[in-house]
């Protein structure tokens, strides 16, 4: 089971865009991902139909109620399964605190479903912020996915969450194996080319080299709850989001 969190410490950046098309090359491919939605905002989760009204039916459960991860899970039709969010999920903090137990909580609940559903490829949906729900999908990852559009503050968003990794790595005992990914690439702007430099000059190797372009496939398809490969497969978009899957998995994110 390869588990992939997509992670900013900035909205608007691409995460549940990139974790839903990815999740559908998967599928695509032959494979049967499970997305989990840990954001309060619940995006994936209005992708995949309106979140549930009953936390109990959400990811607030496996926290607040110990339900079982498999419990929570819903069929998602042509793409894989979803764990949804709720609301109730910004409470997670206050409730919880920040102790090893609740920072290690949905590693250990990825352990058990694991072991009773092997072999599939988990996307962790994270809320830009970070709390005990990003830590927690960076304690439980192996691949850390971070997006970062082709602005000067989703640049400065991705310095300080190479800082906040390196600050957690004590912590985790590891370095989380990470790649950057550029979305909403503009070729026609200058920013953009500057942007990619700028990245790869900090973070070389691990800067994919397939970029996500500006495309209105990519940015419609959410509205319409489909990924962009149902929206219209024939897009530069689609043809973006797959490239994106090839590299990964040629570099060891997917069996």
């Amino acid at each position: 089971m390869m588990r992939i969190a997509v992670f900013n410490q900035k909205g608007g950046v691409g995460k549940t865009t990139t974790a839903l098309n990815l999740a559908a090359a998967v599928s695509r491919d032959g494979g049967a991902p499970l997305l989990v939605d840990l954001d309060p905002q619940c995006h994936l989760s209005g992708v995949f139909g309106a979140p549930p009204q009953d936390s109990q039916q959400s990811l607030f459960a496996f926290y607040q109620d110990l339900r079982t991860l498999d419990e929570l899970e819903l069929d998602w039709q042509g793409l894989g399964t979803l764990i949804p969010s709720h609301q109730q999920l910004i409470k997670v903090d206050s409730i919880f605190g920040k102790g090893p137990a609740i920072l290690n909580k949905l590693r250990v609940g990825f352990d058990a479903l694991e072991s009773r559903t092997p072999g599939r490829t988990l996307f962790l949906d994270c809320c830009p912020y970070v709390g005990v729900l990003s830590l927690n999908a960076l304690f439980a990852c192996d691949y850390l996915l971070v997006p970062v559009s082709t602005d000067y503050l989703s640049l400065k968003a991705a310095e300080q969450m190479t800082r906040t990794l390196e600050i957690l790595e004590p912590v985790l005992k590891r370095r989380v194996q990470r790649r950057y990914v550029l979305t909403r690439f503009d070729r026609r702007r200058r920013m953009s080319q500057d942007v990619r430099d700028r990245l790869t000059a900090l973070y070389g190797m691990e800067v994919c080299e397939t970029v996500i372009g500006e495309n209105v496939a990519v940015a419609e398809s959410p509205s319409l709850q489909r990924d962009v490969f149902a929206h219209s497969a024939a897009s530069s978009g689609a043809k973006d989001y797959l490239a994106l899957y090839e590299e990964l998995k040629e570099q060891g994110f997917f069996r």
